[in-house]
């Protein structure tokens, strides 16, 4: 009798083992978020965790870097709703749509809608979606930093060094230009034709016609083009050669005419400076080419100037030009109207030719030495690219990995 007693407990306590051990690893596996929601079988499963915001770096304080837990069930999970509003407010703000199969980490601040001000503590709640467009909220979670913005971005450093190099060479070359030491500059077939044009028009007794480009004055291209018309300006009153500068823009037309004025007043010729010779024309673009066209074939030129910056009318001038028999020299740093000045014109300045123009022509040390500077930084790089190929055949050929242990070295803490 006493051993039925000993036996019928053990067995009763084998049968619940199963059951026990279940509910133990139910127990492991539950989140804050279930817990809160066991309440509610139907819709705790499909809800995400908590969430977890942190501080981006290497930013302006204006993003945060936010996580948050999977789902204990993900089965007919179509995507997640992020929700924020600040700590305080009623109203919950939808900010981000993850898809389901994305990584539950992104960046927040990126919608101009809803921007992360700095030093504002925000608050969660993210939200599974079903395909049935339902949605099951997780737990509403205060974030654990506020954005801040960092003085210095580590990620740039490689940049920083690059421009302390190069600041450095155009003053090396800045110091060795006002010395007087002459410097090697490549020719440039379109520099040098200027004076060979101004010559032709001045023989022929004919007049220049230099366009500025039709941009307004805040382009780079228009204003390295009036600096070179303040140098072809002065050629040309030396020559005491007839002017025309058509302007589309107003304010480049007040600027052109006191560059003009001025190259006058340099040459030692103030008085032969001619007020109409720099007019302004019409702001409407194709009106403008078609006043610059019946100049062309009214006045007959023998030297145009195409300098600065165009657009769809650069083959509508240069063609033109081409038929009334002129010299043209162009230059501009649209690279979709280059082909049509390369074929059209006789010499064509390209890209930042354009703005060396106006250091060849001028020779003025400042000018010089950050043409030398540029032309020092532009061989170190052509040398690094030289060298990474020459590494890279190697590496290649001989299986030396030499190209991993630069990648390496570069991406040291020390550059980071």
């Amino acid at each position: 009798m006493r051993k039925n007693w000993i036996v019928v407990p053990a067995l009763m306590i084998l049968l619940l083992l199963p059951a026990l051990s279940v509910a133990q690893g139910v127990d492991e596996i539950l989140t804050p978020a279930a817990e809160e929601q066991l309440e509610e079988p139907d819709s705790w499963l499909d809800a995400p965790g908590a969430v977890t915001v942190q501080d981006k770096d290497n930013d302006a304080g204006d993003q945060l870097l936010v996580s948050f837990e999977q789902p204990l069930y993900t089965d007919g999970i179509f995507a997640y709703n992020v929700y924020r509003r600040i700590v305080g407010e009623e109203n919950w703000n939808l900010v981000k749509v993850i898809p389901a199969d994305d990584p539950r980490e992104f960046i927040d601040g990126y919608d101009p809608e809803y921007p992360i001000e700095p030093g504002v503590l925000y608050e969660y709640r993210i939200a599974s979606v079903t395909v049935d467009g339902e949605e099951y909220f997780g737990p509403v979670c205060e974030a654990g930093a506020v954005s801040a913005g960092e003085i210095y971005h580590t990620g740039k450093t490689r940049v920083l060094i690059a421009s302390i190099l190069f600041i450095v060479l155009i003053f090396y070359y800045f110091g060795k230009a006002q010395r007087g030491i002459k410097m090697y500059m490549r020719p440039i077939a379109g520099i040098e034709a200027i004076d060979e044009a101004i010559g032709r028009a001045t023989e022929m007794g004919k007049p220049i016609l230099y366009v500025p480009g039709i941009s307004s004055i805040a382009d780079v291209a228009t204003i390295a083009s009036l600096t070179i018309l303040g140098r072809v300006a002065k050629k040309i009153a030396q020559y005491q050669t007839p002017l025309i500068v058509p302007n589309r823009d107003p304010i480049v037309f007040t600027v052109a005419e006191e560059v003009v004025k001025q190259a006058y007043l340099e040459a030692g010729r103030p008085d032969a400076f001619d007020p109409d010779s720099v007019f302004f024309l019409t702001t409407s673009q194709f009106a403008y080419v078609a006043g610059v066209n019946g100049i062309m074939m009214r006045e007959k030129p023998a030297t145009n100037f195409y300098l600065g910056m165009f657009y769809a009318e650069s083959l509508l001038l240069a063609e033109t030009g081409s038929l009334s028999g002129a010299i043209q020299i162009a230059g501009t740093d649209a690279v979709t109207q280059l082909p049509f000045f390369i074929t059209t014109c006789d010499y064509t300045l390209i890209g930042e030719e354009l703005y060396a123009a106006s250091a060849y022509l001028g020779r003025e040390p400042k000018q010089i030495g950050a043409l030398k500077g540029q032309d020092a930084c532009k061989a170190i790089i052509m040398g690094f690219i030289t060298l990474a190929l020459v590494f890279g055949i190697i590496d290649v050929v001989a299986n030396t990995h030499i190209l991993d242990w630069l990648r390496d070295l570069v991406a040291s803490p020390i550059m980071e």
